[in-house]
């Protein structure tokens, strides 16, 4: 696909899930639970150990039904390595220019990192695709509302604060789609090999989303 279609699918999905996963043997199950549950994307961050080769197995095995992307990118060089192992979207905690720059030269869309209106504006005017709020616990719903407001041009998604219950409600305040971690994904279902319990909780996600729309 390309950088636009993908941006398309990732928009239509509403929900990406944010895995860190200290066990990375585990993180193909835990795909496949949530798949199940009706979550299609999934943000395989830089923190999880030997990433970059979880997220070329992640593609390998899931990549026809699955949006695979990378988080947690720090610097233009993780970037290259996520995409080369089959990334179709980089996700950073930041705004760094050079991530975007080497995103859009391999035709993937970049997710920066942003707080403030300013930097925003500036993540969007340097080409982001998406805007990442992060943590949008700290700021809120009522942040996304005001911000829109005077720049309803920008596609902004908070990751931090977002719950099974509360997704629809963000995208009522205004995101494009939302970032969901530990909410999803919860660490004593997965320890214990219980995968029941995250599509369960992607099921529950799922129809927050679909009451909003």
């Amino acid at each position: 696909m390309s950088r636009q279609e993908i941006i398309s699918t990732l928009i239509e999905s509403k929900a990406i899930a944010v895995i860190r996963l200290s066990d990375p043997g585990k993180l193909i199950r835990v795909a496949e639970a949530i798949y199940n549950g009706g979550v299609k994307g999934i943000e395989i961050t830089m923190t999880v150990p030997d990433a970059i080769n979880v997220i070329r197995t992640a593609v390998k095995e899931l990549g026809s039904r699955m949006n695979i992307g990378v988080g947690s990118v720090l610097d233009a060089g993780t970037a290259q390595r996520a995409i080369d192992a089959g990334a179709s979207y980089v996700v950073s905690p930041i705004f760094k220019k050079e991530i975007i720059e080497t995103a859009h030269r391999n035709d993937v869309p970049a997710m920066p990192g942003a707080f403030t209106p300013t930097e925003i504006q500036a993540a969007f005017e340097a080409g982001a695709d998406i805007i990442k709020i992060f943590p949008a616990d700290v700021v809120g719903m009522a942040f996304f509302k005001g911000v829109l407001a005077p720049m309803p041009h920008l596609k902004l998604m908070p990751t931090g604060g977002v719950t099974l219950s509360n997704a629809g409600e963000w995208l009522k305040a205004g995101a494009c789609a939302v970032g969901v971690g530990s909410a999803l994904l919860d660490k004593k279902a997965i320890d214990s090999g219980n995968y029941k319990i995250l599509t369960d909780n992607a099921l529950v996600l799922i129809e927050s989303i679909k009451k909003a729309l």
